[in-house]
Order: C-alpha cells, then structure tokens, then sequence
C-alpha cells in the first residue's frame, strides 16, 4: 500500500442511490450518485426490481466518473468497500458483484460493510474523527436506530430502535394521506414550517411510564399514523385548510420521540457528543429540536450536511477507511448479503 493514508473506493447500492466515492483517510476525495428516485414517483414507493436494473445500469458511468472526479486510476486504490447490508438484496447483489469482480481483477482488499453504520462514519469526512464514546441516531426511510459507539470498527451497541414504522417511513405514509408527492419527507417538512406544532396533540408512542420502562430507547410511529389518518378522516374531506397544522404537529411528534430518547441515551451513557444520520436527518424540525435539547445538556450534535444524509459512496468510503485504519481484517470475496445484518457488525 502508499505511504499515504489509504485510498478506499467505496460503493452504495442498497435501495435506489448507485453511488462511488473516494475517501483517503478522512479527505473526500470524489462522490459520485446515481439515483432512479423519479422513477418511482408514480408507484408511490421503491420497486426493488426496477431499483435493482437502474444499478446495472449506472455502476460503471458512475465509478468511471468518480475516478475522472477525483484524478486517480482504478491502480491507485488501496481496498474496496461495499455496502453488504441491510438493504435490498437484489439492489445490494449488484453492488456487491460488481465490487467482488473489481477486487478480483486488481487484487485488492475488500471490505463489506455495514451501511447503517456508514450514515455514521460520513460524518468524520466533515467533522473530523469521531470522539469516543458516542450516541449515534440513524433516522432515514427504513431504519430509525439508536446506538452507543465506543469503536466505529470493533464496539457498537445497539440501544434500541423501531418496533414498526421508521420514521422516514411514517413520513411517506402521511404524505399520501395528505396527498403529498413522492417521497413525502422533504414535503411534509417544508409544509411544516407554515403550520402550528401544537394545534393538535398527536399521540408520541411508548410515552407512558411502563413503557418508558420497558423501551426506553425504542421508538414506535406505528400508532402515531393511525392517529393522523383518524384526524384526516374526521374532516369529512376538508382538509387543506388544516394541512400545514397536520404536517408540524405530526412532525413535532416524531421529531419530539426521536430526540427524547437520543437525549436520554447521551445522559445515560455519559456521551457528550450526539451524532446523528441518515436520510430523515435533513428533516429541518429534526436539526433545529436536537440542537436545542442537547445544548441544555451540554452534548455537542454532529449532523452531516444535508448532501451526506441520502445514501451515497463517501458513507460508504468513509466506514471502509474506518475499518484499513484501525486494522481489521478484509471480508474477501466469498461473503453473502444480508438485507438484516446486525448493527453491531461493522463488516462482515
């Protein structure tokens, strides 16, 4: 390998974003996505199978322009990472393919990651490396999860996480409710901003005491749904006088659950630091809550701008220079996707 901290291309495939980047230590060097996020506009969701073609197709153009992005030759490279799960497995097979077939040809390292873990680790590309030990919060379409990180490579724990819905995902679901587009997360947020978050006291799950007991550091926004689509249905159909108070109480619900216990998390875990990712990590009320809340505590928030919070390659890059930094072992090539893989795993 260079004398150099080593250069990592790293590739994200596991839902409807191809992405390749270049990452030499904590350096970005080059970030390159391909998304089919319009083509699934009129479907109101992912089709795995369209998702999974769209990858075929845009693997090589995107790695190539990553390259050219950042002046380096495919020899240059000093591992490989992929994200190995969770995720679609077919979306995830193309990625993984296509990264065992480069490590094969050049001979190099790989490395297949973990990409909830990912939404963490882009953050040192911005912020530096990460202070130890850490509270992480993954928030996007498919993952709402809490997490104590001693070691990003060896030492992850998880605290808690969903019993149904993401929160992303709850999202998606009231936009259609409030017949939004597609995806409905950018939409209600910035809906929100013109509407009141306490005209309506939507209900904040497993907020009683047995259960702040029982789960206190899981979330559920499950029934918090069924509750915007009672008030919705109340209406008669009259709603759009209604729909910017709808979108913030309902934001501030979810927002107010989500910071809660990541709160509680820091205090008691004796964190100082906050990190949180992910896709639903560009929500505004998210940001805005989180930081208020922790300055009360005297936690720091780390929040990767909002171009890191979609899936993309540096996060992947980002957590592959984690792993050749801090030694551990390659994956080699005869490893198998798993769309569940524990967040405890940083590579498989």
């Amino acid at each position: 390998m260079s004398t150099q901290a080593p250069l990592i291309l790293g590739i994200e495939s596991t839902c409807d974003e191809t992405g390749v980047a270049l990452v030499r230590g904590t350096e970005l060097l080059a970030d390159v996505t391909a998304t089919s996020m319009d083509e699934f506009a009129r479907y109101g969701g992912i089709i795995p199978e369209i998702a999974s073609r769209a990858h075929l197709e845009s693997f090589l153009p995107t790695m190539h322009a990553a390259l050219e992005a950042a002046g380096v030759e495919l020899a240059d490279v000093d591992a490989i990472a992929c994200a190995a799960g969770p995720g679609l497995i077919g979306s995830l097979t193309v990625g993984t393919a296509a990264a065992k077939a480069l490590a094969t040809a050049t001979g190099k390292p790989l490395y297949g990651v973990n990409h909830i873990l990912g939404h963490i680790a882009v953050d040192e590309l911005v912020h530096g490396e990460l202070p130890t030990p850490v509270i992480g919060l993954v928030v996007s379409g498919g993952h709402s999860s809490l997490l104590l990180i001693r070691d990003l490579a060896r030492d992850v724990v998880e605290l808690g996480g969903t019993l149904d819905d993401a929160a992303g995902e709850a999202f998606d679901k009231v936009g259609r409710l409030l017949s939004l587009p597609y995806p409905g997360g950018p939409h209600i947020d910035k809906l929100s901003q013109t509407g009141n978050p306490d005209a309506i006291r939507f209900p904040r799950g497993l907020s009683q005491p047995k259960d702040r007991e029982r789960y206190p550091y899981d979330f559920s926004f499950s029934g918090l749904k069924t509750a915007v689509a009672r008030h919705v249905e109340s209406l008669d159909g009259d709603v759009e006088d209604q729909k910017a108070d709808i979108a913030a109480s309902f934001s501030e619900a979810v927002n107010e659950s989500l910071v809660d216990r990541a709160i509680r998390a820091c205090l008691d875990h004796d964190c100082s630091v906050l990190v949180i990712g992910g896709g639903f990590s560009a929500n505004s009320r998210l940001r805005a809550l989180a930081s208020e809340r922790a300055a009360e505590h005297a936690i720091e928030v780390r929040i990767p701008p909002i171009r890191y919070c979609t899936d993309n390659g540096a996060m992947i890059a980002a957590l592959g220079s984690v792993l050749v930094r801090s030694g551990v072992a390659p994956s080699g090539i005869e490893f198998s996707n798993d769309s569940s893989m524990p967040l405890e795993c940083a590579s498989v």
